[in-house]
């Protein structure tokens, strides 16, 4: 039992929730918009667990790479943010760790593999893209302020469209038209949203992760300026639900994803004033964390009433 919770901890296993979250969404889309194929229980049962079990590897990747540079050491560890602690207090082993993020992306990308041969080699396109994301998140991108843009990339937009395309692709579907205007744009928010979360994890992390030698945006732009740039990614995720319906792209159901918006307000000011202000910071990490994935599953909630 102690192991096991050891485990769940270093996955982070209340977040996995997000990927599941994502999912739902490309299948409500795939409903709304079915394609050269029907969406069926297998296939969906393949996403869901690629999906899953490539974020399982991202956190333990992740994981693995704070202990070894030592950003783990030095980190104001939070409820939402600063990795479990599990390999610094000893609980667990660091080649364990890895090992089992290896074989976790492996099998994603495996799932990957397999759909694509059955519906789309985009897939493999969208598979690859995240495997690279996740492997070379702390060697390279955090380095060269891309880590939360692919972050947002891989494990956000592009489940959205992997999900839709695993669904309702064929073999002899060719990639121009393959997405309705509607699924390109509800993709959108979800990329911003988990991009929006790992940015404003980096908060607390800061000097930490400065001193394990990445260079993400909020060290390069100081923790006021990223508070303004964390405000102005919640304004486009709003901003874009907002605006779809009028187009006639969406209907005005897409407006229970709005529903979260106070607790975005609150997240947005907090980072703007108290950036600097861990316990001050604190409420402001978890107002986040529920605000990406309340947007989350109430888009995949508005598309699926709109099938009824």
């Amino acid at each position: 039992m102690a192991s096991f919770k050891v485990w769940m901890a270093q996955i982070r296993a209340n977040f996995l929730v997000l990927a599941v979250f994502l999912v739902l969404l490309g299948i409500a889309l795939s409903y709304k918009y079915p394609g050269t194929i029907k969406p069926d229980a297998l296939r969906m049962i393949l996403v869901m667990i690629g999906v899953v079990l490539s974020h399982v590897s991202v956190n333990l990747f992740n994981e693995y790479s704070d202990y070894r540079t030592r950003i783990d050491f030095n980190t104001n560890r939070t409820p939402f943010s600063g990795g479990s602690g599990m390999m610094v207090s000893g609980k667990s082993n660091p080649k364990s760790v890895l090992a089992v993020a290896i074989v976790s992306l492996i099998i994603a990308f495996a799932i990957g593999v397999y759909l694509s041969l059955n519906t789309s080699y985009i897939i493999l396109l969208f598979a690859f893209t995240g495997a690279i994301s996740i492997v070379l998140y702390t060697p390279l991108l955090s380095k060269l302020l891309l880590g939360e843009f692919f972050a947002g990339l891989a494990l956000g937009t592009l489940v959205v469209l992997g999900t839709y395309v695993a669904l309702t692709g064929g073999p002899s579907q060719r990639v121009t038209g393959m997405f309705p205007a509607e699924v390109l744009w509800l993709s959108i928010p979800p990329g911003i949203l988990t991009a929006l979360l790992l940015f404003i994890n980096e908060f607390p992390d800061a000097e930490a992760d400065k001193a394990g030698g990445r260079n993400h945006l909020v060290i390069k732009l100081g923790k006021k300026a990223s508070g303004w740039l964390y405000a102005f990614g919640m304004l486009m995720v709003f901003g874009i639900i907002l605006i779809l319906p009028f187009t006639g792209l969406s209907s005005f159901w897409i407006y229970l994803g709005l529903l979260p918006i106070p607790l975005a307000l609150k997240a947005s000011t907090t980072a703007i004033k108290h950036g600097n202000d861990l316990p001050r910071l604190i409420p402001a990490l978890g107002s986040n964390v529920i605000t990406v994935l309340a947007v989350d599953l109430l888009l995949a909630v508005a598309v699926f009433i709109e099938l009824i």
